[in-house]
């Protein structure tokens, strides 16, 4: 999957040309927040928060790349048994623009200007994917029954409450920009999902045959630090 979305990110950069006329390549900082889903063995889900700040940098209008920091929580319960990870995760992602794909004028400040806000929005939906780690601070209280029939299917309950999982994180989202200038709309509202995608079986204390995810959903406000050529 990762090869198959790099190969996407270089083709487009090869050949959906867009203007590049006024485009400066700038820096967002951004700040959300929302709701976390556990996808794990205890999978009664309880929902919890979660914050993050996000730092991307523009390619082209509609190729970034960035990295995303997040602190949050996920709980859940079943057979008698409960958990709670109180979590924090980083990762590097690029994310890839509707608009890239878009016929749109050869001069950028003038697609800026003219561009109606639906048009503007529709070009701002993304996909993106990156790779990253997330620090585990786990409680939990497993059943002894619920112990027992994890070790009769080959699994077991992890004494590694406060480890280090390597993650991909997989985005869809858009960003709906607001304000007009000649570089590009200076502030947006980011509404996004994201499902991280672990390579241990130990979000929820419970070591089982599958890897465990969660999902992210988050609404923040991004702020644009743009610079001329």
């Amino acid at each position: 999957m990762k090869k198959t979305i790099f190969s996407l990110l270089l083709l487009s950069l090869g050949s959906f040309g867009v203007a590049h006329a006024q485009f400066s390549r700038p820096v967002s900082v951004g700040i959300g927040g929302g709701t976390t889903i556990n996808l794990t063995d205890l999978a009664n889900v309880q929902a919890q928060y979660a914050g993050h700040v996000d730092v991307d940098g523009l390619i082209t209008p509609f190729i970034s790349v960035g990295v995303h920091a997040e602190r949050g929580a996920l709980k859940g319960h079943g057979y008698e048994s409960d958990f709670k990870n109180k979590y924090w995760a980083f990762n590097a992602n690029a994310k890839l623009r509707m608009g890239q794909f878009m016929g749109l004028p050869d001069n950028y400040s003038y697609y800026n200007l003219q561009a109606s806000p639906f048009h503007k929005i529709l070009a701002n939906l993304y996909v993106g994917a990156g790779a990253g780690f997330m620090k585990n601070d786990i409680v939990a209280n497993i059943s002894s029954n619920y112990r027992t029939a994890i070790e009769g299917m080959g699994g077991h309950i992890s004494e590694e409450l406060d480890g280090i999982n390597f993650v991909v994180p997989l985005n869809v989202g858009v960003d709906i920009p607001f304000g007009r200038t000649l570089y590009g709309p200076q502030w947006a509202v980011n509404v996004n999902y994201q499902h991280t995608v672990t390579t241990k079986d130990n979000l929820d204390a419970v070591v089982n045959k599958k890897d465990d995810h969660y999902g992210y959903i988050s609404v923040g406000l991004k702020y644009a630090l743009f610079h001329r050529k």
